[in-house]
């Protein structure tokens, strides 16, 4: 599977965006200090134990403070790079340095219609239109579940979910779950797919998106899931969540700085619990809330960059973002915004980079706008991988021989290379008069044409029937208690 990073024989890594060493140095000893002083609340009792346990201060029941020596020491064992599979144990997407990875993201509550253009509340039908679509578009690396379905049970939908990415596609899967048990439900029935626990652990097909509610408040369901899959040896990624302005500083630094504690906070647990735990830390999260709108953005560019070059000063994987807009429908903004967003955490060593399609602040989600994504992608792979500059490349022998009246439409070296250029496939390069006998299509009319065209025509490689039985047997259960 393709991935795309920096020419770091060009760049010697990530662009720091102006962020330098000691900024990075002084937010990581501005969250030492919020976790040695102010100290963070633990909703479970098990993380508590295992923190005092550990070396930490409690105190209020739940309030735990971290001395300096207890990150230290977790970050002697955590891995710094995690690999996650194909649903055929290929592995396929090393996370680690500044290799870039692209999917859609999570449980939008509307979807914007290809067909009609009709901002709608999506259906289960979606969810595996959408897996289709990011089985068949290259420049999707992974998936996650685009919408939540709303003709099933809302409390087990993530069961739905996780079934359907497991039987339609055979890409990594970063899954969300609304609760604990979901958590359970999502590894039993990814174990199911490759085996068994063992092999799950040896060769992980998934990763979890664990949500906390802010860097130091740790709800008791996210603190389980971390745990849970530590103690597995599975991949977490565990993500804080802070407000500039309203939970946090309004400054990305100060925001940062908490997000990044509760980010310490997490490695710390996911080691005691289990050393060695594969862990991912975000890449993301300056967001403050617009004193304008009163909405949390996805596009600004202070999103992205100070987080990007603090997880590479740990040198720690990171799930990152791109792709999103808070543009209410597919246009121009969300084509400008979904391109510096992509651009920007590409060029920053963004991993795991997600959301791609997201329109509406996180709230609604488009295939076409995804379609449009895929081929942004597609150019920032070929501007960030650089070009290769040897005898070859240079052809001066041929130059020459053509001399300054030249021509090299039908020479042997451009038979050999041409296939090597950007082609795009919905960026429309033919003339006008092309473009008028071929409908004069917008951008939108031709990503919508291109999704009815694959999800017409795609046939993911599914399951095997004994496996896809187990795997509705485990929905069914989930069913059965809910009700």
């Amino acid at each position: 599977m393709s991935n795309s990073g920096m020419n770091q024989r060009a760049f010697q890594g990530a662009l720091s965006y102006g962020t330098s060493p000691e900024q990075c140095q002084r937010i990581h000893h501005a969250s030492l200090e919020i976790l040695e002083r102010t100290g963070v609340r633990l909703y479970l009792q098990e993380a508590v134990d295992l923190a005092r346990k550990g070396g930490a201060d409690v105190t209020d029941g739940n309030l735990v403070r971290l001395p300096s020596g207890m990150v230290e020491k977790a970050f002697t064992t955590v891995p710094k790079r995690v690999v996650l599979c194909d649903r055929h144990g290929n592995r396929v997407m090393a996370v680690e340095g500044c290799r870039c990875f692209y999917g859609p993201g999570s449980d939008t509550l509307n979807l914007i219609d290809h067909r009609t253009g009709e901002r709608r509340k999506p259906v289960l039908k979606d969810v595996e239109e959408g897996i289709i679509l990011c089985d068949a578009l290259p420049n999707i690396d992974f998936v996650m579940s685009m919408v939540i379905p709303t003709d099933v049970n809302q409390t087990i939908c993530d069961r739905h979910q996780m079934e359907i990415m497991l039987a339609r596609t055979t890409k990594p899967i970063i899954f969300v779950t609304y609760d604990t048990s979901g958590c359970l439900d999502a590894i039993e029935m990814a174990e199911a797919v490759v085996g068994d626990a063992d092999a799950l652990r040896r060769n992980p097909i998934c990763a979890c998106y664990i949500n906390v509610t802010t860097g130091l408040r740790h709800n008791g369901e996210a603190l389980e899931k971390l745990l849970f899959l530590s103690g597995k040896g599975l991949p977490a990624l565990y993500i804080p969540q802070e407000t500039g302005g309203v939970t946090s500083p309004v400054t990305a630094a100060g925001t940062l700085a908490m997000v990044n504690a509760g980010m310490l906070a997490g490695l710390v647990l996911s080691q005691l619990k289990r050393e060695g735990a594969p862990f991912v830390m975000p890449g993301w999260d300056c967001s403050y809330l617009d004193m304008r709108t009163m909405v949390r953005h996805y596009a600004d560019p202070s999103k992205h960059a100070l987080p990007q070059a603090l997880a590479h000063y740990y040198n720690l994987p990171m799930f990152s973002l791109g792709g999103a807009s808070d543009s209410k429908v597919v246009d121009q903004q969300a084509a400008a915004e979904a391109a510096l967003t992509l651009l920007s955490s590409t060029l920053g060593g963004g991993n795991i980079i997600h959301d791609l399609g997201y329109l509406e602040s996180g709230l609604t989600f488009s295939f076409a706008q995804l379609a449009i994504c895929a081929e942004i992608v597609s150019w920032v792979k070929t501007f960030a991988r650089g070009e290769e500059v040897n005898d070859e490349t240079l052809n001066l022998d041929e130059i020459h021989r053509a001399g300054p009246d030249g021509r090299f439409m039908d020479s042997a070296h451009t038979l050999r290379h041409y296939k090597e250029r950007f082609y795009p496939d919905l960026f429309e390069r033919a003339n006008y008069e092309t473009w008028v006998k071929r409908g004069s299509k917008t951008m939108v009319e031709r990503a919508s044409d291109k999704v009815s065209q694959i999800l017409a025509q795609h046939q993911p490689e599914p399951l095997p029937a004994d496996i896809a039985k187990r795997l509705r047997e485990i929905v069914q259960r989930a069913e059965a208690k809910a009700q």
